[in-house]
């Protein structure tokens, strides 16, 4: 393996230990370390690939960064990348899950991630700003990027989501005339993978309704919404809250929302929440079961994404020739933007709406605007006041 590539995998890890705030502050730190601080590849190629992986199912940021590593390296080096980039958080969440009966168990106070959630809320607003300033351009994707935001603060449904990109795409694939025309060959599309996907599935759903034994049936359910959920780790959250707090009672509502806390503090995927459900919802066979859970959830949750983007990344470049693909993008894109405005707000409501939260909010979006601070010292500076004060 090259220097090079030894070099990216290093700032992949400092990504994945710094990158907080969700899916599109993600690709927005992605944007400063990877195409404007090391050239990986330009800024139209993160926008597109960005755009590709938000009309995919699964982890948003995740499929952005493995996708870039296939780029650069080929499938081996989008393994690594995809190792690298989770295993930090998925750890810390394993550890959590292990740590959180005790601190419930000994009335522990989580006071100290009271400034946490509303400093999120900031990194996503920042994410919005970045993001819509390089791809909303025109007066139609302002116009379908506010129509985006909108629906999707209404109608927070897994299914809008994909409706939403999909609808913006078509309406922008119109224009595709004002984009010149590129001579392609001819798309040769490996199927390996999708049958794989599918196969995956398909097993994973049978075992798991023929079976009693909980990993199994952890795996398929965390394989299932790996597959369905779209729009990033905020979709996540409630389809996660129905069905194994609500319905299946693996864990309380307490032990949830601690959870999530200690989600919205850490840097990486947000999908890493799934390793600490997973460690909770097998924590009556010891630590030893509470691991095989965060592992079987992590590998669940992660791996539908992972066989989607290795199918489409293939033949990605060959199918962005065409102009229709490439003027749909401009939707696609312009919805993006909208539905990180709506993130935005909606994960502001379930913070104590208060003058400090309000005003964390402000200074940590414009801390990231008009400084160069890194983020990882704004996360510790609230974890501090948190201890302090909380």
């Amino acid at each position: 393996m090259s220097l090079r590539y030894y070099i990216f995998l290093k700032d992949v890890l400092v990504l994945a230990l710094t990158s907080f705030g969700g899916p599109q502050a993600h690709v927005a730190l992605m944007f400063k370390m990877l195409v404007d601080k090391r050239h990986y590849i330009s800024e139209k190629e993160l926008i597109e690939l960005n755009a590709l992986c938000q009309i995919l199912p699964g982890p948003t940021s995740t499929q952005t960064i493995t996708a870039l590593g296939y780029k650069i390296g080929g499938a081996n080096l989008a393994y690594l990348t995809l190792l690298v980039w989770i295993t930090p958080a998925a750890t810390i969440m394993t550890l959590a899950g292990l740590g959180i009966s005790y601190l419930q168990q000994n009335n522990i106070s989580l006071g100290f991630l009271k400034f946490i959630q509303p400093m999120a809320v900031g990194f996503v607003a920042y994410a919005a700003y970045m993001i819509s300033s390089k791809v909303v351009n025109t007066k139609l994707a302002i116009g379908l990027m506010v129509v985006s935001a909108i629906i999707g603060y209404f109608y927070n449904s897994p299914w809008v989501y994909p409706l939403l990109l999909i609808g913006g795409g078509v309406i922008t694939a119109f224009r595709f005339k004002q984009h010149p025309e590129e001579m392609g060959q001819k798309l040769k599309i490996q199927w390996a993978n999708f049958v794989l996907y599918v196969a995956v599935l398909v097993t994973a759903a049978v075992l798991g309704g023929a079976t009693s034994f909980l990993p199994i049936r952890l795996f398929e359910n965390f394989y299932r919404n790996g597959s369905l959920v779209f729009g990033g780790g905020q979709v996540l959250i409630p389809l996660m809250y129905t069905e194994f707090v609500d319905f299946k009672k693996y864990l309380s509502a307490e032990e949830f929302l601690s959870g999530f806390a200690i989600v919205q503090a850490l840097p990486g995927p947000v999908f890493a929440y799934c390793s600490y459900i997973g460690s909770l919802a097998m924590r009556g066979y010891g630590i030893p079961g509470q691991l095989l859970g965060s592992f079987v959830a992590t590998v669940g949750i992660f791996l539908p994404g992972t066989f989607l983007i290795f199918f489409v990344i293939r033949f990605w470049d060959g199918l962005k020739k065409f102009r229709v693909v490439r003027a749909s993008l401009e939707g696609v894109s312009a919805v993006s933007s909208g539905m990180v405005v709506s993130a935005a707000i909606m994960l502001y409501h379930p913070i104590d709406n208060t003058l400090l939260n309000l005003g964390l909010v402000i200074a940590t979006f414009c801390l990231l605007l008009f400084t160069k601070i890194p983020p990882p010292v704004l996360i510790l500076t609230g974890l501090l006041m948190g201890f302090l004060f909380g």
